[in-house]
């Protein structure tokens, strides 16, 4: 077959070389430890109840991790695309201030408010930036609505009641990691008036 091709001048530039590998090999290893390829069937564990979801008081607010990359690696959970928390909004008070690459739905479970929203505009000069409004845009909100927030919006949540606390299900695509941009391409610009360091 190779002296099909002798006359190619191209292709004999690239037969140069006797390195080898075995990277196709090693992928359809790695593919057999997929642990989507037991998802639905196969040893993971598939539930994860409330006394196995930890609080956390942080500079966004007081979260309920129901199921995130640390939860889903050491409880052997195959869940590999999706970060899941509840956030508690106390009366009269607000989330942090922050922006993530991911992009974010939110499910209000309780309560009413509204959202402020910077929405970013992408700037290329010497380098590729975001430039963010002064003014946010405001956004009314309450129990069943959904609110979505798009790659790098600037966003904090206000509880609109003196009284009553709202409850937030957030839900952002992990996915933003795998491909190395990250949800860990995270800033937090001022926290909620609960937290304390």
């Amino acid at each position: 077959m190779a002296d099909d091709y002798e006359h190619l001048e191209e292709a004999n530039e690239w037969r140069r070389g006797s390195r080898t590998s075995d990277f196709y090999q090693r992928k359809l290893d790695d593919s057999k430890r997929n642990p989507l390829s037991s998802h639905g069937s196969g040893p993971r564990n598939k539930i994860v109840v409330p006394e196995e979801m930890p609080w956390e008081d942080s500079p966004q607010g007081r979260l309920k991790h129901l199921i995130n990359e640390h939860m889903s690696d050491g409880m052997d959970i195959p869940v590999k695309g999706t970060n899941l928390y509840i956030q508690e909004i106390p009366p009269g008070s607000r989330s942090g201030k922050h922006r993530h690459m991911s992009e974010e739905l939110v499910f209000v479970l309780e309560g009413e408010g509204y959202d402020l929203h910077w929405d970013p505009t992408a700037v290329l000069r010497e380098s590729y930036t975001w430039e963010y409004p002064d003014e946010p845009q405001r956004f009314d909100w309450e129990t069943e609505d959904v609110i979505y927030l798009p790659t790098n919006t600037v966003h904090q949540h206000v509880n609109a009641s003196e009284d009553e606390p709202a409850r937030i299900l957030c839900c952002q695509a992990r996915v933003y990691n795998q491909l190395g941009y990250g949800q860990n391409d995270l800033e937090q610009f001022e926290t909620a008036p609960e937290y304390e360091g």
